[in-house]
């Protein structure tokens, strides 16, 4: 490869993907209980939520691998099947906070711990079971 032109590196991750069948379902997870700002819905095709300057697109599978109509715009076909994953970047004391709001709403705590660089993160499941990540920066610093 050392051809190739240099790769301009991206600066930021733009949107991230997640697939859930049961859009409803997915809209209570993120938009109700995370608070998650809903920038619209389309159908049974997807939902998408504002985070921070990324966009979190919740997918259904089976809508996606349909290619698009003549009069659509020409997004590729795309889709995954079973569990994804996400993490959100959260301090500790909000991820402190955000476990006590997902326990009062009877989502089970998969993990909670110190990763060996001190950060914290909390794991969940979604209703789709994607699992779902909460961070501190730290994580991936240095």
């Amino acid at each position: 490869m050392s051809d190739l032109p240099p790769a301009p590196a991206p600066g930021a991750i733009l949107e991230a993907a997640i697939y859930a069948s049961d859009l409803d379902a997915a809209e209570a997870f993120y938009g109700d209980l995370l608070g998650l700002t809903r920038m619209f819905r389309h159908g049974e095709r997807h939902v998408f939520y504002r985070v921070g300057a990324a966009v979190l697109l919740v997918f259904n599978p089976s809508e996606t691998e349909i290619p698009p109509g003549a009069d659509a715009l020409p997004v590729p076909p795309h889709g995954a099947r079973g569990p994804g994953h996400v993490c959100f970047a959260m301090e500790d004391a909000e991820i402190t906070a955000m476990r006590s709001r997902l326990e009062a709403a009877g989502v089970a705590i998969e993990q909670d711990f110190l990763w060996p660089n001190g950060a914290r993160s909390l794991y969940v499941r979604d209703p789709a079971g994607n699992s779902v990540e909460f961070a501190e920066p730290a994580l991936w610093a240095g």
